[in-house]
Formats: structure tokens, C-alpha cells, sequence
């Protein structure tokens, strides 16, 4: 049984600013897809991140939380209506006879992965060049966002690129390095290497929150995870301002990491982000380390 009981008006509050936060940008996706129209910088958080934005809309209580509910609740939640949950007695909560083993040892992992990063200084020194690595010495006809110019001539980019220490700590990033690129880099990141080197300053490990609380989903709650989405937004915000692609038609000002003055604002809003991020991991750690806990 729960130990923790929120009031209706305690849930119902917290349930109407998950709407706030979320449902705008999951219904976009949704009528994007159905025009077959992108955008290139939210649809990452649909593509890339694979939650799908109809669970990202409904709220559920975390792990350890149990609601005060009628049925007029549960009939217009109806997610909440299956075997995920247990309500009895006019109480709602997860139904913790379906945590798997699995489950519990991802969370393990998930919570060694926080600890590791919490524990170790962060490295401003990137200043967002692997989207730049991501195109060097590509065609036109290659680079993948098309429809949209590059801010600097090939041969350019390239140039910079080489001029600047390239230090990319993030696998999943990294892997999207073109072949002449990769060399470039002073890191070698790989799935094993994930716990050494990811570290608290890195954009997409800080992105990647909202990939670990969804994907112990429903343990972690819609809180947490609404939370490490619009984290996970604002970081890719700067991802793509940061980037070599001009997207100022669509209202995004570019942040030039190819000058000085652009790389020390980027610095800026990178240790902006990485201090929301460490609040978020610690609470995603505090979670993870509670479900690890759990006697499947």
C-alpha cells in the first residue's frame, strides 16, 4: 500500500499543469504528422526520444503515491481504468504487482548513471560542435535537416570545425559524426564507456533525462517526466541555435559558437541548463534508487 495519500485537489492541481506544460507541443507533433509537415527542432523530442506524446499527455501518480479518486475521475481518465493500477477504497495508485525485475534492474542502472554524473565536475568546453560535426564535409544533398541553409559556406564550416578542440563526451551524439569527423574528436565515447565519460555539462546527457524517467514509465510519474520534457526542450533549443543551420525563419536566433562572443553566451546558457538538469537527476536519482529497492 501507498504510504504516501494525495487529495483530490492536490492531484487535480498538479494533473492540470502536466496539460500546461506538455499537451501543446505533443498535440503539434501529432497534427505535424498527420500533414506530413516537420519541424526541426521539436519533432526530435518525438523521434529521437521514443515516448509516444498520448502517454506524455496523460497524467499518472509516481510510485509510492496513492489518489483520492471517484469515478467520475476514472471515467474520464480511462488510462487509468487498467490493470497498471489498483483503486480500492477510493484510493488510486500503480499497480505494483506489474514492476518487473527488468524494470527494477534498469533502474539500478539509471540511478548508477545520475550518481556517476552528479559526482563528477562538468566540462563547459564543447560549445555545441557536434551538430557542426554532424555535417562536416558533407554535400548539400547529405545534410539532414534539408530545407534549411547552412550559415556558413562547406569549406568554412569545415575549417572551423578543425580549429576548435572537439570534445564530445555523449555516445548517442558522437555515433552521428560524419566518418571524417569522428577522428576529430578527443573522445571516443561508446555504449560500455556511457558511465565514465557522460558528464553534468553535457546538453544531450541532460536531454537524456526526460529518455530515462519515460522510459520507467509509469514508476516515475507524469511529473517528473513532464519536467525532464521541457528540460529536455529548452535543451534542444539551444542544440539547434547552436547549430550551423539557420533557422531564423522559424524565430530561432543563432547563438554563433564561431565567434567568441557566441561561444561565452553559449557557455552561459549551458551552465543555465545544467543547473535545472542536476536538480531534475536528483530527483530522478531519488526515484530510481527507491523502484531499485522494490522486491519484485
Amino acid at each position: 500500500m501507498s504510504a504516501v495519500v494525495w487529495s483530490r485537489a492536490e492531484w487535480c492541481s498538479r494533473a492540470e499543469a502536466h496539460h500546461q506544460r506538455v499537451s501543446a507541443y505533443a498535440d503539434a507533433f501529432v497534427d505535424r504528422r498527420s500533414r506530413g509537415t516537420k519541424h526541426p527542432v521539436h519533432d526530435f523530442l518525438f523521434t529521437y526520444y521514443s515516448f509516444p506524446p498520448a502517454k506524455l499527455k496523460q497524467w499518472l501518480p509516481p510510485f509510492g503515491v496513492s489518489l483520492e479518486i471517484t469515478v467520475a475521475d476514472l471515467e474520464s481518465r480511462p488510462w487509468l481504468q487498467t490493470d497498471r493500477f489498483i483503486c480500492e477504497n477510493g484510493l488510486l495508485r500503480v499497480n505494483e504487482r506489474r514492476f518487473t525485475n527488468r524494470e527494477r534492474e534498469f533502474a539500478a542502472w539509471a540511478a548508477m548513471l545520475c550518481t556517476r554524473i552528479l559526482g563528477r565536475a562538468g566540462r563547459f568546453t564543447c560549445f555545441g560542435l557536434h551538430e557542426w560535426a554532424m555535417v562536416y564535409r558533407q554535400s548539400a544533398e547529405q545534410v539532414r535537416h534539408q530545407g534549411y541553409e547552412l550559415r556558413l559556406p562547406a569549406e568554412e564550416l569545415a575549417a572551423f570545425v578543425t580549429s576548435q578542440p572537439v570534445c564530445c563526451s555523449h555516445y548517442d551524439a558522437f555515433r552521428f559524426f560524419t566518418p571524417e569527423a569522428r577522428p576529430l574528436n578527443s573522445l571516443q565515447p561508446t555504449l560500455e564507456t556511457r558511465p565514465d565519460l557522460e558528464q553534468a555539462a553535457c546538453l544531450h546527457a541532460n536531454m537524456d533525462l526526460y529518455k530515462w524517467s519515460s522510459k520507467l514509465w509509469p514508476w516515475t510519474g507524469s511529473d517528473l517526466i513532464g519536467e525532464c520534457f521541457l528540460l529536455a526542450l529548452e535543451g534542444r533549443d539551444l542544440d539547434m541555435r547552436a547549430s550551423p543551420y539557420d533557422l531564423s525563419a522559424l524565430g530561432y536566433e543563432p547563438v554563433k559558437i564561431e565567434t567568441p562572443e557566441g561561444r561565452a553566451r553559449y557557455e552561459r546558457e549551458q551552465r543555465d541548463l545544467a543547473a535545472k538538469a542536476a536538480a531534475l537527476r536528483q530527483k530522478l536519482l531519488n526515484c530510481c534508487e527507491s523502484l531499485a529497492a522494490v522486491n519484485v
